[in-house]
């Protein structure tokens, strides 16, 4: 027999596991997301969120509350009479009302390797700490912030220069499997649950805009585990003097290199080598304000930098 589930989701990270869900031949009864925000060219049009869009391509119905404070939304979610809900990335904290609103729970779809990075943005911050793995965990939700018990584990290596955006299409499409293996073992009554470690504990906060700018006063190898993290977006940056302006420049990929120097001296200006507070690090993609994303060779054709100059 196929569960009655509901999906709640946002971003595209959520939607290979409602597809998957839906694929494995459970009855997606309802999808929640966040209600369409404004975007587009002019950023004025209202645009439905990835979860929104997939959910009205397979005929599922689609609810987009604010939050939950309302009783008419809570009762609402009742009367869908689920097994269970399915969380990944929702982006809101759901209340009691809500984790017991089904037969069975709600179990998330969590991108770490809990109790390390409960929260917000596993994913950079995982590759910020120069992590060497992560994973997707399902975890049946309580009223803490990513506390619950732990069902299922499957990790993923992180590599020496992967980026942010490769480590999310990984664990992206991990999760989709491995929630339909957790549901599979839900329905038979055999998925395990185990408790978080009390030690270990780490939180994952948002991105802030004021973290992003790359301060090369750091060592090289933090340095690049910021760059790859924020890669590609909200992307790290740094200024460049040019014709006595400054002019900020996106970095979405770089390698570690030889070298030394003050910190942001350009070392080698045919591959942008630049100096950071120990060793250096190789500036080898980049973006300026409203351009394409370029090869550094690409990138210095157009806008060449000598060697000792400085980027802060």
């Amino acid at each position: 027999m196929a569960l009655r589930i509901i999906f709640m989701g946002t971003p595209e990270f959520s939607v290979p596991t409602l597809t998957a869900l839906a694929e494995a031949g459970h009855t997606i009864v309802a999808a929640y997301s966040q209600p369409p925000r404004p975007g587009g060219r002019r950023g004025l049009e209202l645009q439905k969120s990835p979860v929104h869009q997939a959910a009205e391509r397979l005929g599922i119905p689609v609810f987009t509350p604010l939050n939950f404070k309302e009783e008419e939304d809570r009762t609402a979610f009742r009367a869908l009479d689920a097994d269970v809900a399915v969380v990944v990335a929702y982006g809101l904290l759901l209340p009691e009302a809500i984790l017991t609103g089904t037969r069975l729970g709600c179990y998330n779809g969590h991108a770490s390797l809990l109790p390390r990075w409960r929260g917000a943005a596993p994913i950079q911050r995982a590759i910020m700490a120069g992590d060497a793995e992560t994973g997707m965990m399902v975890m049946k939700m309580d009223k803490g912030l990513d506390t619950g018990p732990v069902a299922l584990t499957k990790r993923v290596a992180i590599g020496p220069d992967m980026t942010g955006g490769e480590l999310h299409d990984a664990l992206m499409l991990t999760g989709g499997g491995l929630m339909v293996e957790a549901m599979a073992r839900l329905e038979a009554g055999d998925l395990p649950l185990t408790s978080q470690a009390e030690d270990g504990v780490l939180y994952a906060a948002k991105i802030d805009k004021a973290e992003t700018r790359i301060d090369f006063t750091r060592p090289a190898s933090e340095v690049h585990n910021h760059i790859r993290a924020l890669a590609p977006f909200p992307g790290a940056w740094f200024e460049l003097p040019v014709a006595g302006k400054a002019e900020r420049v996106k970095v979405l990929g770089s390698s570690l290199a030889a070298g030394s120097g003050g910190p942001g001296m350009v070392l080698d200006s045919d591959g942008l080598v630049v100096a950071c507070g120990d060793g250096a690090v190789s500036l080898t993609r980049m973006q300026k304000a409203g351009g394409k994303q370029l090869d550094v060779s690409d990138f210095l054709r157009g806008t060449p930098v000598t060697a000792g100059t400085v980027l802060s």
